[in-house]
C-alpha cells in the first residue's frame, strides 16, 4: 500500500524514478522495489520522498508516515519464524490483508477451514521427523491463521475444493468426519462460501493444482496468485498470468455444484464414510 501512494505521489509529480533516488541516496532500481513494497522502508527515505513529492506536511504525510513505520513492524507470525520456510511467510502476511481470499484444493481441505486433528494428520505427513513440539507449533500456526476470517473486517472467502479431497480420509475415518462437520459449519459463515467439484464432471480446467488468489481493498494493489510446491512457492501479480488464475477459477465455479448444495454433498459424503 505505502508502495503504491508513493508510485501515484511521484507520477503526479512527473518524477522520475532516478530523481527520486538521488533524493534518497538510492538506485532507480531501489525506488522501483520500494513502490512494488519489495524492499523494506526507512522512515527517513520515506520523508525525505514525501517531501520531494510536494508532501511536506499535513494528515496525508503523517498517515503515510505511519503506515512506513507500520510496514517495518514484524507481524503476528514473526513468533513462528523458526518454522515457517521464507518463502511461506509472505503469504500470511498477504493473506492477513486480504479482502478476498479464492482458493482451489484437490488433496486437503482449505488450511483456513482444518480442524486441529485434520490439521495435524495434514501437517505430520510432511514433517514426520520433527517431533511433537514442531508439529504442535505449526498447528497451532494454523489454527491463529483460522482467526483472519473471524475478526469484524473478515476477507470474503471462497473455497472450491475438489470432491477426492474431502473423501480421502486424512488422519483416519472418526476425523474426517468431524472436518466435514466443521466444513458444513463454517458454510454458515456470511463471509464463506464452500463449493465442490463433483467425480461426475470428470475432467477440469484446474488440471494445474491447487492456487490461491488473493484481492485487496487498496485499488492501487494487483491480485497476487499463490501457487505452493513441495519445498516453495511462486507469487504471481503480472495482469496476463493473473486473469487466467481468474479464467480458471470462473470455470471451476459454473463447474462445480452450487454452494446451496455443499451441505448436502458433505452430510452424503459423510455417511459414506460412516459406514
Amino acid at each position: 500500500m505505502l508502495g503504491a501512494h508513493l508510485r501515484r505521489l511521484r507520477e503526479a509529480q512527473g518524477i522520475s524514478r532516478e530523481d527520486a533516488g538521488w533524493q534518497i541516496r538510492a538506485s532507480e532500481s531501489k525506488i522501483s522495489r520500494m513502490e512494488l513494497g519489495r524492499v523494506g522502508f526507512k522512515e527517513r527515505d520515506v520523508a525525505d520522498l514525501l517531501t520531494h513529492y510536494g508532501l511536506a506536511e499535513g494528515d496525508e504525510r503523517e498517515r503515510l508516515l505511519t503506515l512506513a513505520r507500520e510496514a517495518n513492524a514484524p507481524g503476528w507470525w514473526h513468533r513462528y519464524s523458526d518454522i515457517l520456510p521464507a518463502w511461506f511467510q509472505p503469504y500470511i502476511g498477504l493473506e492477513s490483508a486480504a479482502s478476498l481470499i479464492r482458493n482451489y484444493e484437490v488433496q486437503f481441505v482449505p488450511g483456513l477451514l482444518q480442524t486441529a486433528d485434520y490439521a495435524r494428520a495434514v501437517v505430520s505427513l510432511g514433517h514426520a521427523r520433527t517431533g511433537a513440539e514442531g508439529i504442535d507449533r505449526r498447528v497451532e500456526l494454523r489454527m491463529t491463521r483460522q482467526q483472519v476470517l473471524r475478526r469484524p473486517d473478515a476477507p470474503q472467502f471462497w473455497a472450491v475444493v475438489d470432491e477426492g479431497a474431502l473423501r480421502r480420509p486424512v488422519g483416519g475415518r472418526k476425523v474426517m468426519i468431524a472436518q466435514l462437520e466443521a466444513l458444513i459449519e463454517a458454510s454458515e459463515l456470511p463471509n464463506v462460501r464452500i463449493q465442490v467439484v463433483p467425480f461426475l464432471i470428470g475432467g477440469h480446467a484446474a488440471h494445474g493444482g491447487a492456487f490461491s488468489i488473493m484481492r485487496f481493498a487498496e485499488p492501487d494493489l494487483p491480485d497476487v496468485v499463490y501457487v505452493e510446491q513441495l519445498t516453495s512457492a511462486i507469487y504471481l501479480d503480472k495482469r496476463e498470468d493473473v486473469d487466467q488464475y481468474q479464467i480458471v477459477m470462473e470455470t471451476l465455479c459454473i463447474e462445480a455444484a452450487p454452494p446451496e448444495q455443499t451441505p448436502d454433498i458433505l452430510r452424503k459424503i459423510a455417511a459414506d464414510l460412516a459406514q
